[in-house]
């Protein structure tokens, strides 16, 4: 038995419309996943700060913050100064008396 050709309908232009738009949403958000993970890639894989071996502090310092700069590394201690210090060699540089 042949089957009866089934006349084709017509999609109206509102569903094509919607068809388009989630396609194309679809696309855009794939390309916005991929752009996001990559940039994640990108800035965990940073090697951050190199650190020296060791820091000697002055005797009877003790650390409760670092901060670390392009070259230097800051050391908050709890008698209200600030110890700058080489991150190279670990060197005192400077030292910032806060009142």
């Amino acid at each position: 038995m042949t089957r009866p050709s089934e006349p084709e309908i017509e999609e109206p232009a509102q569903l094509k419309f919607l068809r388009r738009l989630v396609t194309t949403l679809t696309a855009v958000m794939i390309g916005g996943l991929v752009v996001v993970i990559s940039l994640l890639v990108i800035r965990l894989s940073d090697k951050g700060v190199t650190l020296p071996d060791t820091i000697t502090l002055p005797d009877g310092t003790t650390p409760t913050a670092v901060t670390f700069g392009k070259g230097w590394i800051a050391v908050v201690s709890d008698d209200n100064r600030i110890l700058i210090l080489d991150a190279e060699s670990g060197a005192l540089r400077q030292t910032i008396t806060i009142e």
